[in-house]
């Protein structure tokens, strides 16, 4: 089974830039060895199962209220499905089939 869940999670309650909260949670996610990918207004996560997706948003709000923060928003999207496994990475290359190289990352250089 493949669950890709994406969400977004941010303080309400610090001001116009968020970047240090969010980075917080970003560094969690790293280190469960999920597969995941950032995106601008974003993170993508792929899990077994939704408990373990759950799980991984519930961890991110603890984060940023153990921060100091009051208030946190989040929005989350989900797509279960039994049968699929690397969903991830499956669906771009799914679309990269029918079109060749897409932009996966504009205006982020990596090494």
């Amino acid at each position: 089974m493949s669950v890709l869940l994406e969400f977004s999670i941010f303080p309400l309650d610090k001001g116009v830039s968020v970047s240090e909260e969010v980075s917080r949670v970003i560094e969690m996610i790293d280190s469960t060895g999920i597969e995941y990918q950032l995106t601008a207004m974003g993170t993508l996560i792929e899990t077994p199962n939704i408990t373990e997706a759950l799980a991984i948003v519930e961890q991110a709000a603890q984060i940023i209220h153990g921060a100091g923060c009051q208030r946190v928003y989040a929005a989350i999207k989900i797509d279960s499905r039994p049968a699929r496994e690397h969903g991830l990475q499956g669906k771009i290359e799914s679309i990269q089939k029918r079109l060749g190289e897409v932009n996966l990352n504009p205006g982020v250089e990596s090494d």
